[in-house]
């Protein structure tokens, strides 16, 4: 039997399958782990432990689990959460915490200073982004000026992905996708680094190689064979972010698809046929070649709903505790009774791009409940992501089919007041296992065992969420009351403590 390995690193678990050339899963494998918050504005991972220990120890479940000789797997792909900003020795030893993606705000300082220097339309004509909280450029700068002799020490400047495929191969690499969130690094016209505005941050030469992302950039080596139970010479993709990953696991080939993904934070990406140029927007090249992508997401979803578990109902142990408040929600109506809130509890990303954003629950009454404040929660997330449409939207490109999927898909109200307050329709895929289903995709086709119109059939549509009509008016009202309670308190956020500036 040939068989296909597929790893994801996430926010909070990694996931890991094992196919078949049919797309018939073999086994699957997951590991929790968290995500280290040492002061506010700041989000780490611990590489050696969180990303490659646990891919590690899931591969080599899922050979035991499906007994399979380690030369059954003709061929391995790996995603993980990106773009991350990990400094790494010439042994590829991971010298200090990872930086995460957008969640961390630490570079604020940094981010604007590099607008001021290079100026927006330089950044947009030559990166086709803003620099926000998810480009790792300025992160780059920080680690620069905060920790030297770090950033002294390191031979390369790496992101998740690529830290796995080290640890796998040997090689330092990255595919153009995840290179496209290392803004302003990232020339998206000649897809190479740009030296222009590299310099001052870091020397190119310290950065990844590129590479398509089903690109074999190296196999197996002894070493890592012997950590994974993988046979040494197994071809290893260039892999990508965990986003695409599992957009193209769900379908999201064509221009006009857009994938939702409710996962630790809300993510989209939607397939363009040309480039999007929009501020409010991330460009990245797709991960098929001759395709665009134009990716948003939210700093805060389901980190939120932790968090509120975490603090408002600690009696709720466990995997239950989210399925219990969904429960106590669902009985408050739409809207909870006038109650809003501001999901912006890590800053926000896309479309306001605003560090100093700031969470906020207003319209509170003797009246509301644990539940009502729930429901706010989610409807809050929930507007968050028409905000973001409305972007696309204005953008000129309008998602013409949308695809849910991540954890939060398996949550009721939440799904149905997305599909309501943003009034759309929103299909389901059969498996939504993640972006490790997408990761084993890539990787028979990297070695030709399959190809991207046969893999359409290994996920199709298991049902489509759609719109109350009945709750339009009262949501309209809802989502220009969000927007306007934003605009009035986002002077008053700013002057609040933002803690990302200090050591």
């Amino acid at each position: 039997m040939s068989a296909f390995l597929g790893v994801d690193i996430g926010t909070y678990q990694s996931k890991g399958v094992l196919v078949d050339a049919g797309g018939r899963l073999l086994a699957t494998a997951v590991r929790p782990h968290q995500m280290l918050v040492p002061q506010p504005g700041w989000a780490e991972h611990r590489p050696e432990q969180d990303w490659w220990g646990e891919f590690a120890s899931i591969t080599m479940e899922l050979l035991a689990a499906t007994r399979l000789p380690a030369t059954a797997v003709k061929a391995v792909g790996a995603s993980a959460i990106g773009p991350c900003m990990l400094p790494v020795d010439a042994d590829g030893t991971a010298l200090m915490n990872a930086v995460l993606y957008g969640v961390d705000t630490r570079a604020a300082a940094e981010i604007d200073e590099l607008t001021r220097q290079i100026g927006e339309s330089r950044l947009i004509e030559i990166g086709a982004a803003k620099l926000t909280s998810q480009s790792v450029g300025p992160k780059i700068l920080w680690l620069q000026r905060h920790r030297p002799e770090i950033y002294a020490k390191a031979a390369h400047i790496v992101t998740s992905t690529s830290y796995l495929v080290q640890r796998l191969t040997g090689e330092v690499v990255i595919d153009h996708y995840s290179a496209g969130g290392f803004t302003p690094l990232y020339d998206v016209r000649r897809r190479c680094w740009s030296e222009e505005l590299a310099a001052g941050i870091i020397e190119t030469s310290r950065l990844p190689r590129l590479a398509e992302t089903t690109e074999v950039v190296g196999t197996v080596t002894q070493r890592a064979a012997a950590q994974t139970g993988l046979a040494v010479g197994t071809p290893v993709i260039a892999g990508t972010i965990d986003a695409a990953a599992e957009a193209f696991s769900i379908g999201v080939h064509a221009p006009g698809d857009l994938m939702l993904m409710y996962g630790s934070t809300i993510f989209t990406i939607l397939v363009t046929p040309t480039p999007v140029r929009d501020p409010r927007l991330w460009y990245q090249p797709w991960i098929m070649p001759g395709l665009h992508a134009s990716a948003a997401g939210l700093a805060t979803s389901g980190t939120l709903t932790h968090w509120f578990q975490d603090q408002l109902a600690r009696e709720l142990s466990g995997n239950e505790g989210i399925p219990a408040l969904t429960r106590e929600a669902a009985v408050i109506p739409p809207g909870a009774d006038g109650l809003l809130v501001l999901p912006y509890f890590s800053g926000e990303r896309t479309p306001l791009h605003d560090p100093y954003a700031k969470g906020c629950v207003f319209g509170l009454t003797l009246a509301h409940t644990r539940a009502h404040l729930f429901r706010a929660v989610l409807e809050g997330i929930a507007c968050g992501v028409r905000h973001l449409l409305s972007a696309y939207s204005e953008a000129g490109y309008a998602p013409r089919r949308v695809v849910a999927v991540g954890g939060g898909v398996h949550n009721p109200v939440w799904l149905q007041a997305t599909s309501d307050i943003c009034g759309i329709e929103q299909i389901l895929p059969t498996h939504t296992i993640g972006a490790s289903f997408g990761d084993a995709m890539l990787a028979a086709i990297a070695v030709g065992a399959a190809s991207a119109a046969d893999v359409q059939g290994w996920n199709p549509s298991n049902g489509t969420v759609r719109p109350e009509a009945s709750r339009k008016s009262r949501y309209d009202r809802q989502f220009a009351l969000y927007r306007q309670l934003y605009e009035r308190t986002k002077d008053l956020m700013k002057a609040l403590p933002l803690a990302v500036d200090g050591d």
